[in-house]
């Protein structure tokens, strides 16, 4: 099939790149010329892994291409994906200008009929506006064709995404049109054959079946977070809490693992989004509100007890900080933990010194060159002479590392664990302060190793 994808953000080069890598022909669209002049070279404008093999290949092979000619574009294929992007207004509702632009784009172009697909996470009764804009467009040429709107929310996890794609726990497909299921079910057949994962219904449950999934996804992390809060004021251990009720088949271990707080380009907006169309349907969500509130409190519970710890003034202090990005494998820094702690440390007048694998140079973009931070080539430059070590981020290569080095190189032997990755017994032993999330007060030194 020929496949039309507009937007070369995050989601829009995924979906292009799979549905290429099964032999679709697929052309992505974006307004920005040198972010399309890079990728016909395999010069990827994100860290997703995997991703940079699928789009090397199939541009090896003729499967995809990239233009900002919208003409051809809407030419390419009768499926044409909506993937740019929808980002929060300042009421916390999903700005669609991208999305109808796109839709006019569409109508203007048009010269017979198109299944026009939203994969951009969008509220409630977009598919109706999308709809209304490509006909109304229409008319204003003097035509009359066929547009069938689809409802297909990607549910990709950053770090993930490819696998995510390729091997779909659910495909969710809103329509109302016989002839739109057909032709979704024939695009989705190569990702769909060991059983059957496409789940259709109305347009409606499908863009809502979005915001509920990730609201209830976030809505766990902040109930976990909330029991850590409490789990350290009462010296309970959060981590056997966490094994405790994560037995249970009800709860389940996904999603349930305390730390500093969520972020991303989808958890915050969603939820906000959600809470703003709950309003508008003269709806109080009480929880949706909680679960964000919550979460925004959880991003400053390390610089919190970093003060408690060393007092409000860090003015001459240095710390440490292991991982930027919001979560491992990927350089994604929006809404990011990292940023509310560096921002209130520097506010504080202490220095960093930071070390991620994937996310410096998304650092480098959003702070640019200040004496008060130094990104680091390697984990260990991050501590050495610092004041204390903090881990915000759970990358796998922070799980093991080499407590007496950094006991030697730190001035303090203190770390502030955002992930809960190291045993606070462990560092006890070593002499070395740890500060975890919920897991009681700091356990301190019990020798002087």
């Amino acid at each position: 099939m020929h496949v039309t994808v507009f937007g070369s953000g995050y989601v829009g080069l995924v979906t292009g790149a799979c549905f290429a890598e099964v032999g679709n022909h697929v052309l992505c669209v974006d307004v920005d010329e040198e972010k399309v002049a890079n990728l016909k070279q395999g010069i990827i404008p994100i860290y997703e892994p995997g991703l940079k093999a699928l789009i090397d290949r199939a541009l090896s092979l003729g499967y995809i291409d990239f233009t900002t000619d919208m003409e051809r574009a809407v030419a390419h294929a009768e499926v044409q994906f909506v993937a740019v992007g929808t980002p929060p207004d300042e009421d916390g509702s999903a700005d669609l200008r991208y999305v109808l632009e796109v839709a006019r784009t569409i109508g203007r172009y048009m010269q017979g009929p198109k299944v026009v697909v939203d994969k951009s996470t969008v509220p409630v009764g977009t598919a109706d506006r999308v709809a209304e804009t490509i006909r109304t467009t229409l008319e204003q040429r003097g035509l009359a064709l066929d547009v069938h709107v689809v409802s297909n929310p990607e549910f990709l996890k950053e770090g993930a995404a490819i696998d995510d794609f390729m091997k779909p726990d659910r495909i969710v497909v809103g329509t109302e049109s016989e002839y739109a299921a057909r032709r979704m079910r024939e695009l989705y057949a190569p990702f769909n054959r060991n059983h059957e994962k496409l789940i259709l219904m109305d347009v409606r449950s499908a863009e809502l079946t979005k915001y509920a999934a990730n609201a209830m996804l976030a809505t766990k992390i902040s109930f976990m977070n909330e029991i850590a809060n409490l789990a350290e004021r009462l010296g309970a251990d959060i981590e056997q809490v966490r094994r405790g009720i994560g037995s249970d088949p009800r709860i389940g271990y996904h999603f349930i693992y305390p730390g500093c707080g969520y972020g991303g380009s989808c958890f915050p907006k969603d939820v906000k989004a959600l809470e703003r169309t709950s309003r508008e349907a003269a709806y109080d969500s009480e929880l949706l509100r909680a679960v964000e509130a919550v979460n925004e409190r959880q991003k400053r519970v390390l610089f919190e007890k970093i003060t408690r710890h060393f007092g409000a003034d860090l003015r001459g202090r240095v710390f440490g900080l292991w991982g930027l990005a919001f979560k491992p494998n990927t350089d994604d820094m929006r809404e990011a933990p990292s940023r509310v702690l560096m921002e209130a440390l520097w506010a504080a007048g202490a220095s960093l010194r930071a070390y991620d694998p994937e996310a410096q140079c998304e650092a480098q973009r959003i702070y640019g060159e200040r004496a008060d931070l130094l990104l680091c080539d390697t984990p260990e430059q991050a501590y050495q002479g610092a004041d204390a070590l903090v881990v915000v981020t759970e990358w796998k290569m922070f799980r093991s590392p080499d407590f007496s080095r950094m006991k030697q190189q730190l001035k303090q032997p203190v770390v502030f664990d955002g992930r809960n990755l190291y045993d606070p017994r462990q560092l006890a032993e070593l002499g070395i302060t740890h500060y975890a999330i919920g897991r009681g007060n700091a356990m301190p030194p019990t020798s002087s190793k």
